[in-house]
């Protein structure tokens, strides 16, 4: 006997049922599997898309990963193309940002210990790349004529770009700054009174890259195009707001180059930037290209712009201080504020070290966790408070927090550590090695099982798959103070040779001045080519 068919708005109303329950149990199982067969069932696809949109929104809000997710945005870039197609630019836009922001919610992607990005990124942005309004997101809108070199003559200007954080950017722009064949300027799109109001709003953004939002693209064309007539070359750091504002005018002659670090990876923007109006793409490690080329369709198609991989520029001289004796027995860790920092991983460090010795502690270094960011951070921070206050009580841990002087912080650090699930570059664990401090590094699970990581970054020896192999590693390289030492000077003299601004200065100099800007770059065919090896 066939099954008698349900109307729409009674699978509606039985889904809405089951949202209500997901919103109030932490384990709404039956609810799930109600809400996934009332949205399989139901024949309206924009019905179907509101019940499952709904549904994943409700878990997220709870800080679970959904159930239905990849359906959920499935059904919601299906109601984006639908408007595409009937040529609503400002409502496709709307709808496919909507399903943007769904598939990048922090709750996936940043306040938990995996992420489905990084599992199978070419599997999870797969809606991205059949979806007809996201390829129109994506098209590549181009520029009037190739970037030029600047006359000869002239000192080059270049355009240092970013959105209220140069963290990473003061001494690349210091350097420039003192060229004598160089002229610089800074632009702040946070803060710059002109360019400031337009660099917000991320659905007008969308709407504008897919045809829609006339008058505001008028505005960023008057906003940005006197700082793009007076640059030969704009250097955007972070490939976030600042890159999808510049990216929406075209920049005619002028070089752009984009630097992506760890943030924008896991975020909705590489999808919202049009990369065919950049020329440049930096990356800070190869684990971070491979997997980007692997989840942005774009830095495979046409249009993609040459790809660099280079170190960050960090100045790595003064943290070359004299250590105490006790330091041997201290271990670091800088930058716990987030739940990808995992310092719970540190804290069974700790305990295996001191069943062994308790002569072992623990410094923090860094603003602490903040269980306030939402659900999620606040489960993984209800279980990190309770194993630290053990800690703390016996007096294994100190709190060394948010400080000016990290060298000086670092200066009583014996070994630093790098507990971390997922990082792009890990800035405090090169600068605790510089600092003579013996390295151990977890091989982040978000990259172990890939081509890059962890181990393709630093030395093979500093590098531990488990707590208990950290653990064994401290003990060996601390046994005696000669052996810390002679372990922390090998360090020291490792990061100072390898990544030190000294040294990366060129690598910067080859990619900003030469001549022949394409030098030691992959073209998109080799984007293309990483991309298929990364599926």
């Amino acid at each position: 006997m066939p099954t008698p068919e349900i109307p729409d708005e009674r699978l509606a109303t039985i889904a809405q049922w089951a949202i209500t329950r997901m919103s109030r149990a932490e384990r709404p199982l039956v609810a799930e599997r109600i809400l996934g067969a009332a949205g399989q069932r139901v024949r309206d696809p924009r019905i179907r898309a509101d019940i499952l949109m709904d549904g994943a929104e409700a878990r997220l809000a709870k800080g679970h990963v959904p159930r239905h997710l990849t359906k959920a945005y499935t059904a919601q870039l299906q109601r984006a193309d639908e408007e595409h197609a009937a040529g609503r630019w400002a409502a496709a836009g709307s709808e496919a940002t909507r399903a943007l922001l769904l598939a990048y919610h922090r709750v996936l992607h940043v306040d938990g210990l995996s992420s489905p990005l990084a599992e199978h990124p070419d599997r999870f942005t797969g809606p991205l790349r059949r979806s007809r309004a996201a390829k129109a997101l994506r098209r590549p809108r181009g520029r009037r004529g190739a970037a030029e070199a600047p006359p000869a003559g002239r000192r080059q200007r270049m355009l240092f770009v970013h959105h209220d954080n140069d963290n990473f950017l003061r001494p690349v722009m210091e350097r420039y700054a003192d060229h004598p064949d160089v002229e610089v300027r800074v632009l702040d799109t946070a803060a710059d009174p002109v360019v400031g109001p337009l660099a917000k709003g991320v659905t007008r953004i969308v709407q504008r890259a897919m045809g829609g939002q006339v008058a505001y693209g008028k505005e960023l064309e008057a906003a940005l195009r006197p700082h793009l007539d007076w640059a030969d070359t704009v250097f955007i750091d972070w490939c976030a707001m600042a890159a999808a504002v510049f990216t929406l005018v075209d920049p005619a002659d002028t070089r752009i180059v984009v630097r992506l670090h760890s943030y924008e990876a896991f975020s909705l923007w590489p999808h919202i930037v049009d990369f065919s109006r950049v020329d440049d793409l930096i990356f800070v490690s190869e684990h971070l290209r491979d997997m980007c080329v692997a989840a942005v369709p774009a830095l495979k198609e046409k249009g993609a712009p040459r790809l660099h991989v280079v170190d960050n520029a960090v100045e790595l001289a003064p943290f070359a201080r004299p250590k105490a004796d006790d330091a041997r027995f201290t271990l670091g860790l800088v930058g716990v504020g987030q739940v990808a920092k995992d310092p719970r991983w540190a804290l069974e460090v700790l305990r295996l070290l001191r069943e062994k010795d308790e002569r072992y502690r623990l410094h923090l270094i860094g603003s602490p966790m903040d269980p306030g960011m939402g659900p999620a951070a606040a489960r993984y921070h209800r279980d990190y408070a309770r194993e630290l206050a053990r800690l703390e009580a016996a007096g294994a841990v100190r709190h060394i927090g948010q400080t000016p002087d990290v060298p000086g912080a670092l200066s009583e650090i014996g070994v630093i550590l790098s507990s971390s699930v997922r990082e792009s570059w890990h800035l405090g664990l090169v600068e605790g090695a510089a600092s003579g401090a013996v390295p151990v590094v977890r091989d982040w699970p978000f990259f172990a099982a890939q081509p890059h990581g962890a181990r393709a970054l630093f030395p093979d020896s500093w590098v531990v798959a488990t707590p208990e192999e950290a653990a064994a590693r401290v003990l060996r390289l601390t046994a005696t103070e000669e052996d810390w030492r002679k372990a922390g000077s090998e360090a020291a003299a490792h990061a100072m040779a390898a990544w030190d601004w000294a040294h990366v200065q060129g690598d910067f100099d080859q990619l900003l001045l030469a001549a022949d800007r394409a030098v030691c770059s992959p073209d998109g065919e080799a984007a293309e080519a990483l991309g298929k090896a990364a599926e």
